[in-house]
């Protein structure tokens, strides 16, 4: 994979045995953390559902409708690992039409939280297979019919890596025709942009940035771990970046 996407090959990544994602949440206290490693793992987990579990090959089409998270991490991660075509839709865009090649026709696969599927400006696309994936430490108490939990469904997969399809620097990696090689150029710059270098910790605001090109891929391609933060007080942001150790802020 280091020759389609290298974000997605860990190199140069903080230690593996300390968190890489956080998923703080100011208000409640609760706090989930993974590491490279750990990130891995779910990741080559994610990537079995859908290649496995769902029949998916290369270039078939997944949407996705998460927030910032560690389980969209290890979506979006499995996804492209595998070759698939990922239309990421952030919450902002719920309501407005969806201008993309082939957004008309149903998706291969379309991941979406429970919030957004009750959502009533949501339209969520039509799907051959349909995952909720809830943002919570346990499995969802109710999963509509038509619908899977995808906590409980991407458990039955291996957290090892399996013979992974061969993938190409210019082979597209969002429905627009993006290709890897293009997403790793763009994530550089932001990362540049942002000043992130190996080992610094980004604070990520989730309710102000929610595209994964900032809050995942440009700190992968630095080697940087990240925070995000729910539920953010700007008047404590000053006593989280420091309990957090962060070192950059987004």
């Amino acid at each position: 994979m280091e020759t389609a996407l290298p974000v997605l090959s860990a190199n140069g990544l903080a230690e593996r045995g300390r968190p890489l994602i956080t998923c703080l949440d100011h208000r409640t206290g609760a706090r989930h953390d993974l590491t490279a490693a750990e990130l891995g793992e779910w990741s080559a987990r994610a990537a079995g559902l859908l290649r496995d579990g769902c029949g998916l090959t290369p270039g078939s089409r997944v949407a996705v409708l998460l927030p910032p998270h560690l389980r969209t991490a290890a979506v979006l991660l499995g996804a492209w690992s595998v070759g698939m075509t990922v239309s990421f839709r952030p919450w902002a865009t719920a309501g407005l039409p969806v201008l993309e090649p082939g957004g008309d026709r149903p998706y291969d696969a379309v991941l979406v939280t429970p919030e957004r599927l009750d959502d009533w400006l949501e339209e969520v696309p039509e799907g051959l297979h349909r995952y909720l994936v809830g943002t919570g430490a346990e499995p969802l108490a109710e999963v509509p019919a038509g619908w899977l939990d995808w906590s409980v469904e991407v458990l039955r997969h291996g957290a090892a890596p399996t013979d992974r399809p061969v993938l190409h620097a210019g082979d597209a990696a969002s429905p627009d025709g993006t290709s890897y090689a293009e997403w790793g150029s763009v994530a550089k710059v932001v990362a540049e942009q942002l000043d992130l270098r190996v080992g610094d910790r980004l604070l990520v605001d989730v309710s102000e940035h929610d595209q994964p090109l900032k809050w995942l891929l440009a700190p992968l391609s630095a080697g940087a771990s990240v925070v995000l933060c729910t539920n953010l007080d700007p008047e404590s942001r000053d006593a989280v970046v420091a309990a957090e150790q962060v070192t950059r802020v987004l």
